[in-house]
């Protein structure tokens, strides 16, 4: 399992953006980077390190999965048919992890990942504690009975800074559908996302 070994919120002050749209993200009060030079960090990047930065933001949106995955699941989207900066997207959504998220079951990719780890979460009524398990289209993601009377999934709902999107269908509080797989701009980004960048830096 992929473990955060930093503190999450550096990532939104190294990239100057409020990556996950939280409100209490430091970012909201210092743009500039950290460390102690963090405010003379504003050189400019070549094309390698635009590329690099959309990767690192990318794949730290989705939990800071590490490195190993997120190439696997690059080289996955580049076997398939179509656009492969969307085929990557639509594996990235797919994550256990990120569809209980986008459920709204959890306030944060870090508090989902914890209650899928944990034994909360039910896949088609099966337990799953899996986080990076792909789900499937019209796969039913639910909740344990003990998960629905916790603090953090009662908060989670209660969260007006985002919306369940439309294709994950809710059927209650405890329990939603994934319907389809969403393409770029049906993926509720809080900042611009350029995962044409991604494809960009790996095949270089």
């Amino acid at each position: 399992m992929s473990k955060r070994t930093a503190s999450k919120y550096k990532l939104d002050r190294r990239m100057g953006e409020n990556i996950w749209g939280r409100p209490k993200s430091p970012v909201n009060r210092r743009e500039y980077g950290p460390g102690q030079h963090g405010q003379r960090r504003k050189g400019k990047l070549s094309d390698y390190g635009i590329q690099l930065r959309a990767k690192q933001k990318l794949k730290g949106y989705y939990g800071d999965v590490t490195e190993k995955q997120f190439k696997r699941a690059y080289f996955e989207a580049s076997r398939m048919k179509g656009d492969t900066s969307q085929n990557l997207i639509g594996l990235l959504e797919r994550r256990l992890d990120m569809v209980v998220y986008r459920a709204k079951f959890a306030p944060t990719i870090f508090a989902a990942r914890q209650l899928v780890s944990h034994g909360h979460v039910r896949v088609n009524g099966a337990k799953c504690n899996i986080a990076s398990r792909q789900i499937d289209v019209s796969d039913e993601i639910s909740l344990s009975a003990k998960a629905t009377e916790m603090a953090l999934v009662i908060e989670a709902q209660g969260l007006a800074e985002r919306d369940i999107p439309e294709y994950v269908a809710t059927d209650g509080n405890a329990k939603v559908t994934f319907i389809r797989i969403p393409t770029l701009d049906e993926v509720p980004y809080p900042v611009k996302m350029e995962p044409n960048l991604v494809v960009e830096f790996y095949s270089r």
